[in-house]
Formats: C-alpha cells, sequence, structure tokens
C-alpha cells in the first residue's frame, strides 16, 4: 500500500485506518455513509478524500480501478455480499486485494443478514438499524469465488487472552 497506489477504504468511520494508508503515500479514498463520520473524518484530517456515500453507489461509478479495497468492521460487513462483492471484484486491478474484517464473528447459528442497531447521527434522533451480514469463514470463501475471486483466505483470528470473541479476516485477489 506504498506509493503510486490506488486505495480505497468502504466504511472508513472517522478515517483513521486511511489517514495512515495515505501518510504511506498511497492515493487513498475512503467512503462512509454516516454523513457524522465523513464530517469527522474531514475535521480530522484535512485534504483526505473522504466521501458520503453507500459502498455499492460509490463503487458503481468507479472509473479507474483500485489496487486494493479493504475494510475494517465497515461496509464490508452491512453490505448484501451479493450486491457488494461483484461491484468490488469489477472496482479492482487484475492481481487486486480486497481484505476485510468483522468483529465478532458469526455466532453459530446467527448466519446471513442479521439486525445491528447504530448509534443515532445526532443526539436525540433514533438510532439506525441496518442489517449485518454474518457468514462462516467457509460461507465467505464460497461468496467470493462465486463473485471471481481467486487465492481466498478466510479465517478467525483468537480473541486476546480474556475475550470471548475473534476477529473475522478475510482477503481475496482479483484473477491477474
Amino acid at each position: 500500500m506504498g506509493p503510486g497506489k490506488r486505495v480505497l477504504e468502504l466504511g472508513c468511520g472517522s478515517a483513521g485506518n486511511l489517514a495512515h494508508v495515505a501518510t504511506l503515500g498511497a492515493e487513498a479514498v475512503g467512503v462512509d455513509m454516516s454523513a457524522v463520520q465523513v464530517a469527522q473524518a474531514e475535521q480530522r484530517w484535512p485534504g483526505l478524500e473522504v466521501r458520503h456515500e453507500r459502498a455499492e453507489r460509490f463503487l458503481s461509478a468507479v472509473d479507474a480501478p483500485y489496487d486494493v479495497i479493504y475494510s475494517v468492521y465497515g461496509a464490508s460487513w452491512f453490505t448484501d455480499p451479493d450486491v457488494l462483492l461483484p461491484l468490488v471484484r469489477e472496482a479492482l486491478k487484475p492481481g487486486g486485494v480486497y481484505a476485510f474484517s468483522h468483529n465478532p464473528p458469526a455466532l453459530a447459528g446467527c448466519y446471513g443478514p442479521q439486525v445491528s442497531q447504530m448509534k443515532p447521527e445526532r443526539a436525540g434522533d433514533e438510532p439506525l438499524f441496518v442489517k449485518r451480514f454474518d457468514h462462516e469463514p467457509e460461507q465467505w470463501e464460497l461468496l467470493l469465488k462465486t463473485a471471481g475471486f481467486e487465492d481466498i483466505s478466510a479465517d478467525i483470528i483468537p480473541s486476546p487472552e480474556g475475550r470471548r470473541l475473534g476477529t473475522l479476516l478475510v482477503t481475496a485477489h482479483a484473477p491477474a
């Protein structure tokens, strides 16, 4: 993710990870569906390219492919994979990398779309309810393969000592 690489973060939140990627010399772009998060990112990291938009809409309009697309507990978890994964695949350069993480990983018996409550954007507003998509590692591998990815890895990283739940980490490559 160094100089000359085009990198996109899906669900960048307040853009801390994206800002780090930019310091490595990458052309870094972030998208997030929360206007509040985007405003915080713009205030915190002036000059960083962050867009207030849903991931699938942004990906549908990509005009130049990315070397890397990633999501840290972000849009990859909150967007229907049947919609998102083909869009990500099309937005990557040949051999490009897609990586995402979820925390916690899917709980036994709770697979597919689940309801998740997000904090309201403004004090006094009602909370936002969204779907998140929980799958076991093997199901993520199948979904990615079906979307045209290869060299796929989906693993659960164990939690730190004293914690109950680990983190799902998934990587996949666009065909070269």
